[in-house]
């Protein structure tokens, strides 16, 4: 469907957006990560492991993983996991900040763990960046540094291009053609075809969130709406389901939507948001 809008209009539903989430607002909430009603505090990004098929939740108090209705901490590392991405089976990449009570630079660079989150090691950039996105397509990642703004890439995960400056909500990589990706901005959606080097208009809806499967791209407008594209953000279509409160994370696994929402529900969607089903008690 044809998306028409003014650019200040989409300015303002982002920003009204990105303000009820809270993406530029490094504060949290001193609370413990699961509070007496099994919801999680401040969740920064979701990530389904092909090893064992479960929701793996990143929050400002370490990993969590989520089965039959609970949410178990996964090791003992309880640092402030902002970027977060899982690469493959058991493999997940992070940023972010240390637990308060443990020693080390303010920023984590690259973390990586090949247990599933029960350990983290130091890959690079420790003390020098602090990546709120991370994504991972084609062996390039890419992470998006709040510290200075830039849109970093290795293909090693130890020596880093920085790439462009970029302000983006969310950024989405093709999974077919690493070399492409989106970004959600207080200007709409930004695409670039050349690794993110250079930016052009992607047009479309003014999205918030964003997935990049194999098999499509799911997005939530700052209104809440859920909407997809089957053929790289070329076109859009709008579907039925809605996202029951501020989003905070997106992902989507097979035929299932999964979203975090501010206030700290999990939850589920069999049908792209038409119905949704808490993942917590």
């Amino acid at each position: 469907m044809a998306w028409i809008g003014v650019a200040v209009g989409v300015l303002l539903l982002v920003t009204a957006a990105a303000t009820a989430v809270g993406w530029r607002d490094d504060s949290a909430p001193s609370t413990a990560s699961t509070a007496n009603d099994g919801r999680l505090s401040h969740v920064h990004g979701l990530g389904v492991n092909p090893a064992d098929g479960q929701l793996y939740v990143a929050t400002h108090h370490g990993v969590f993983r989520l089965s039959g209705m609970a949410a178990d901490r996964v090791g003992d590392g309880r640092q402030d996991t902002m970027g977060f991405t899982v690469t493959g089976p058991n493999e997940f990449l992070a940023s972010g900040h240390p637990a308060p009570d443990e020693d080390g630079p303010a920023h984590l660079g690259l973390i990586h763990s090949n247990d599933a989150g029960r350990s983290w090691q130091g890959l690079s950039l420790a003390g020098q960046a602090d990546f709120h996105l991370l994504r991972f397509s084609g062996g390039v990642v890419y992470g998006l540094d709040s510290s200075s703004g830039a849109l970093m890439a290795s293909s090693d995960r130890m020596t880093w291009e920085s790439r462009s400056t970029l302000e983006a909500y969310d950024l989405a990589v093709d999974p077919h053609r690493p070399g492409t990706l989106l970004a959600s901005t207080d200007q709409g959606l930004r695409r670039s075809t050349d690794g993110g080097r250079t930016w052009t208009p992607g047009g479309g809806p003014p999205a918030v969130l964003l997935h990049w499967s194999p098999r499509e791209l799911v997005a939530i407008t700052a209104d809440g709406t859920l909407v997809r594209s089957v053929d790289a953000a070329a076109t859009w279509s709008s579907t039925p389901g809605r996202a029951p409160g501020a989003p905070a994370a997106l992902t989507v696994h097979g035929n299932v939507t999964f979203l975090a929402t501010r206030d700290g529900r999990v939850l589920r969607s069999p049908d792209a948001g038409v119905t949704w089903q808490s993942m917590l008690p």
